[in-house]
Formats: structure tokens, sequence, C-alpha cells
């Protein structure tokens, strides 16, 4: 039986930025809305010890598109709704808000079809340019995900150290998932020091595009944002933080060198290898004020 969860999300979405122009209506619609994040098993140590343990669970998402079958995603499965809408914009498949009409969820045959009104007859043609990726729990593009990275400005950002410490510290709250079972990835959008939202996934790149949903959804603007991410820096994710309008992009882990010529070319901060009290800044140094004495003491 299907059950509608809409009532717990916006009915109406407007763009910010159009005030004029008329609203649209779209639902959610779910069955087993609700799926275990982790299961509990028996893991034996290294001294024979049998103990209690919890794993990340793994499942299959096949993303829609007007019932026509895009992709299918190895997910977590914590917000499918937002993770199709995320991975379909981010592609390039959809692109105007206001002509969604649903996106339906049904776990019984781990699915997500999103339906729209939009214009989507050039799907055969973008699904034959695919590029192989880094991509953990995906590893595809499309031709049009490439597309229109010259129209993107971005404002140049302004961050203290200092803030940045306390970001990382304040982040140490999250990845509840990882805490409990490991093997996933956590992504979260920042104002100044503060998370203002955050997803676990076992591939990084499925909590990037959920975390896009999110915001495409709200059309909330990502110019005083901060994209955090676990995963590594690479072409692809620099890409999606970009499409989201995001200046700064910061991660406990590495970035790669198309990763670091992408974000020098769109003019994004690329904070790297950040825990703790350390970091490497690869690009925008001249936007990060140095206000904290980290010379050790004598």
């Amino acid at each position: 039986m299907i059950s509608d969860n809409s009532s717990n999300i916006p009915q109406q979405i407007q763009p910010k930025d159009s005030p004029s122009q008329p609203k649209r209506s779209f639902t959610f619609v779910k069955t087993q809305a609700e799926v275990p994040l982790t299961i509990a098993v028996k893991a034996v140590d290294e001294t024979g010890e049998v103990i209690d343990k919890h794993v990340a669970c793994e499942r299959p998402l096949t993303v829609y598109l007007n019932w026509r079958p895009i992709v299918t995603l190895m997910t977590l499965g914590a917000k499918p709704e937002s993770l199709a809408l995320g991975y379909l914009k981010n592609q390039g498949f959809i692109s105007d808000v206001s002509q969604l009409e649903s996106v339906i969820v049904d776990w019984g045959v781990n699915s997500a079809a999103v339906l729209t009104r939009e214009q989507t007859a050039d799907i055969d043609k973008k699904l034959s340019e695919k590029t192989v990726t880094s991509g953990c729990g995906q590893g595809t593009v499309y031709g049009s995900f490439m597309q229109d990275l010259e129209d993107i400005q971005l404002p140049r950002p302004s961050l203290k150290q200092s803030t940045l410490y306390s970001l990382l510290k304040n982040i140490n709250e999250y990845n509840d998932t990882y805490k409990n079972a490991g093997a996933v990835h956590g992504c979260g959008v920042c104002e100044a020091d503060q998370i203002l939202a955050f997803v676990e996934d076992v591939g990084r790149h499925n909590a990037v595009d959920t975390l896009a949903g999110d915001m495409w959804l709200a059309q909330d603007r990502g110019d005083n944002k901060i994209f955090y991410t676990t995963g590594r820096l690479t072409s692809e994710m620099v890409i999606k933080v970009a499409k989201m309008g995001i200046p700064v992009l910061l991660s406990r882990s590495g970035v790669t060198q198309m990763g670091l010529e992408l974000a020098q070319n769109l003019g994004i901060t690329i904070i790297a290898r950040a825990k703790g009290r350390h970091f490497l800044v690869y690009h925008g140094s001249e936007n990060l004020e140095f206000d904290v004495n980290t010379s050790p003491s004598k």
C-alpha cells in the first residue's frame, strides 16, 4: 500500500529569486518509507571473542525519470527522494524545479520515480554519452554533466582560520552511522561554523547529490556556504559543489590533480586534509584569514 508522506514536504515550490512565478504543487509518495541504516551482526575480534557489532546497509535504488530507468545507485537509503532529485539535477536531466509533479519512492521494488512536465525527449542522447569516474557507489556521469560550467560565477568567500577550526570541531558531533558501523561517507552544508544539513551514504557522491536535491527544492543559494565531505576531492565532487553555487570545499581527505585544476578554473577555495587543527589550502589561501597563532610554544 502506498502511503502519502507529503505532509512533511513543502507542497509548493517557488524559486526565491522569482516571486512572480506561479506556484506549482508536487508531492512525495513513499512506500516503506523507513528503512534501517544499519543492522546488528556478530563478529569475532583478534582475541577470538564473539562480539555484537553493526554494519551499514547497502541497497539498490533505481532512479526513473518519467518512468524511464536512468541509473541504479547503491545507497544507504536515508533520503531516497532527495538523492534521486539531486542526481538527476546534477547530471543535467532536469533543471526546472517548478515543473516537478511528484517523486514516488517504493522500497518494495527499490525504485524512485521522478515525474516532471519538463521536456525530457533527449534522454537517449544523454544516456549514450557516459564517462566512468572514480565515484564510489556511483561511478558514471553523462555528457550533460559538464554543460554550463562556464556560466557558473561563484562569489569570493571570506573565511577565518578560527571559524574553520570551530566548524571542524562541530562536525565531530555528526557522522552517526560512521561511528556506529563505519563504511560510509558524510557530507554537510555549512554556514560559518554551523552545520545546516548533514547526510551519510555508502558513496560520497550519493551524499552530495542528496544535499543538492534538498537545496534545489528549497531554491537555497550557496553563496555564503561551505561544503564539507569526508571523501576525496575529485573532479566530479568539485563540479557538483560548483553547481550548488558553493564557493568553499572542505575535506578531511585529499584532492586529485583534476579536482584541483577545476577548482582553480571555477574559483573554488579548496581545503583538504582537514582534521583537528591541521589543514592544507590547495587553492584560495588569500580568502582565508590566518587569525590563530599555531606556532609551537617554547
